[in-house]
């Protein structure tokens, strides 16, 4: 009887039905992150990837930031405003480039990628155009973790940089459609919007994605008439109800479009195509036909842009004559509005890295955020984007897979 009881308390013991001691989930280990912040070397790019306020949240949480000196001098941050939060300055390049984490808004430059360290985690954005083969087999050559910010999502799926970016862009045009109406910019003299009594000025959007919907609520919000085209009746659709009244819109045919472009003051061109060149979607003859004076921005230009006449210009000289149109083609409309666009970033970068903290480390990190690990183009030292693999000729895997080996 006594062997019986015996056996079943430990058949009780193996299977867990006796009392037990409670477990608890073990705390994840919390890591100090070292951040390095190098100054913006591409033309006219005024934007920094964290601002003093977002610095000193890090430096709070027990993290390291270090910060080329005027690299915020730009967006009108001081160095003072950045020792102050708790930031070190450096004199050159070089001693951020010890840094485990690089924030930068702009991809590195060949110079810059010799500074890069073995396995460092490199934050800016991805611009097909520019990476040549030979740049990125350094940068895997390098075993660096290379992770795109406009590739990023959130939660809800959505791309938080490329929203803000293109909020800042869309509202940003209008400012500048308004600059360039006045007699002051050689303009006709037009207020944009209008008065009692008098006309409103017509603009015309190409686009009802991010900066077709800021531009349109912007104009809308000074009293212009808007009219919007695109090729997605979606799009549409959804502009209509998210500005909450009916206005004009219509698929982009081009007959449609010459007859409202005769009697715009204002065009502006924020067709995106995802991986490609953006369409042209006017053509000179068009332009041609437009009243004079009027103003055509070409937000797409980064893209190649979708007027024919369009050609890059910059901060410095924005504007040419052609046709007797006046051309904005500026590629970085936000650089223009720095402050507010660096506060729009930091915003998004500061939950990230203090993510990356209490994770314990990048992959950890990586493994639990699904949006972050959209935006890793380069993992360990291996190919994880499709289209730059495609696009390069390199082989590529999955994040996925890796992740789930690693």
């Amino acid at each position: 009887m006594k062997a019986r009881k015996s056996s079943i308390l430990s058949a009780s013991v193996m299977s867990g039905l006796m009392p037990q001691e409670e477990t608890l989930e073990l705390a994840r280990k919390k890591s100090s992150l070292f951040i390095g912040i190098p100054k913006e070397t591409s033309l006219q790019e005024n934007r920094v990837a964290l601002v003093p306020e977002a610095v000193a949240l890090l430096v709070n949480n027990g993290h390291r930031v270090v910060i080329e000196r005027n690299a915020g001098k730009g967006a009108n941050f001081s160095d003072s405003d950045y020792s102050e939060a708790g930031a070190e300055i450096a004199e050159d390049n070089t001693r951020v480039y010890q840094a485990d984490i690089l924030m930068k808004v702009e991809p590195l430059t060949g110079d810059e990628m010799e500074l890069v360290q073995r396995k460092q985690t490199i934050f800016s954005t991805l611009q097909m155009s520019i990476h040549p083969q030979k740049y990125i087999r350094k940068m895997l050559a390098k075993k660096v973790h290379a992770i795109a910010f406009d590739l990023i999502q959130d939660s809800h799926g959505k791309f938080p940089v490329i929203r803000s970016m293109g909020e800042i862009a869309g509202t940003t045009s209008i400012l500048i459609a308004a600059e360039l109406l006045s007699n002051v910019n050689e303009g006709k003299g037009f207020m944009l919007g209008g008065v009692a009594g008098v006309p409103a000025t017509e603009i015309v959007i190409l686009g009802a994605g991010t900066v077709g919907e800021f531009a349109a609520r912007s104009a809308l919000g000074l009293g212009a008439t808007v009219k919007i085209f695109d090729n997605s009746l979606y799009k549409l659709r959804r502009l209509q109800n998210d500005l909450g009244m009916r206005v004009f819109t219509c698929i982009l045919q081009p007959d449609v479009l010459s007859t409202e472009l005769k009697s715009a003051d204002v065009v502006i061109g924020a067709i995106r195509a995802p991986d490609t060149r953006t369409p042209c979607i006017v053509t000179e003859e068009m332009i041609q036909a437009m009243k004079p004076c009027s103003v055509l921005i070409d937000v797409s230009i980064d893209q190649g842009g979708c007027f024919e006449t369009s050609r890059v210009t910059d901060h410095n000289k924005p504007t040419f004559m052609k046709d007797g149109v006046i051309h904005y083609c500026v590629p970085n409309i936000t650089s223009r509005v720095a402050r507010t666009a660096s506060y729009a970033l930091s915003n998004i970068f500061a939950d990230i890295l203090l993510e990356i903290g209490e994770s314990g480390g990048v992959n950890e990190m990586l493994k639990s955020n699904k949006g972050v690990r959209n935006g890793v183009y380069i993992f360990n030292g291996i190919l994880t984007n499709k289209m730059l693999g495609e696009h390069l000729d390199i082989s590529y895997k999955d994040i996925d897979l890796l992740m789930a080996a690693w």
